[in-house]
């Protein structure tokens, strides 16, 4: 009896949920014995690409660090521009006691600078760390943080700054480990070994009466399924103007 699979859009796939995607499969396979399927060769080449396509995942990984870095960096920068708005506006007010205060923040700011934020990475971390021992060390200092309320900015700023320096470290640690490689010409290549063991499957199905084809299809046919109808989802709420790509993987 002739059996079809159901086709899936790979490009439509991000590397995590294709990597994931391709051992799904050759966990089902691997239950109904591909030799038996008649399909040893072709099932023998999608192991082959398991190593490979793992590899690709993790340099995804590698990226996903480096997402939760601008995201750090952004808040970094928010808290920075924060702190220094609320010390003009502060300037700005004829609460009694508030000067002083503001022109020890005026000049600490000047000190350690007011564009911290646009620095580069590596810059913006060393700054921040030296403005936050300065405040630490300086009475003064802690003083008018107090009276200007700014004391909840300086302690999520420290929070920020020290997440953002240890995964930058984690990130160069990772990457110098990992070699470069080109996920897209390797998803090329797999796309291709599954076409093939899909066109062996569907061949087989044809061509011998026994073993029971219907099984193993059903249960490919259904996880293609289910990765189709939330790549679906997925595009809806992207064409809504929603943040599909903050959104958790599919299946």
């Amino acid at each position: 009896m002739e059996i079809k699979i159901n086709r899936l859009q790979f490009k439509n796939l991000r590397n995590s949920e294709y990597t994931r995607f391709v051992h799904q499969m050759v966990e089902i396979f691997d239950k109904y014995d591909p030799e038996t399927l008649h399909l040893q060769k072709a099932f023998g080449k999608l192991l082959k690409v398991l190593p490979v396509l793992d590899k690709v995942k993790a340099q995804e990984l590698s990226n996903e660090l480096s997402d939760t870095l601008e995201e750090l960096d952004a808040e970094r920068e928010t808290l920075v521009k924060g702190i220094d708005a609320q010390v003009k506006i502060m300037g700005k007010l004829t609460i009694p006691g508030v000067a002083p205060h503001v022109a020890v923040m005026k000049r600490f700011l000047d000190v350690h600078g007011h564009d911290i934020a646009s620095a580069n990475y590596n810059s913006a971390t060393e700054r921040t760390i030296k403005l936050l021992a300065d405040y630490d060390a300086k009475p003064d200092v802690i003083a008018a943080v107090d009276a200007l309320h700014l004391k909840i900015l300086f302690d999520q700023l420290n929070v920020v700054n020290t997440q953002f320096d240890n995964l930058y470290v984690q990130r160069t640690e990772e990457e110098g480990d990992k070699e470069k490689i080109d996920s897209r010409a390797i998803r090329i290549e797999t796309d291709k070994v599954l076409t093939a063991f899909f066109n062996a499957f569907e061949f087989c199905s044809t061509e011998y009466e026994e073993p029971d084809f219907t099984t193993p299809a059903n249960r490919l046919n259904e996880l293609i399924d289910l990765y189709k109808t939330q790549l679906k989802a997925r595009i809806t709420r992207r064409n809504s103007d929603k943040d599909a790509g903050k959104e958790p993987p599919v299946a």
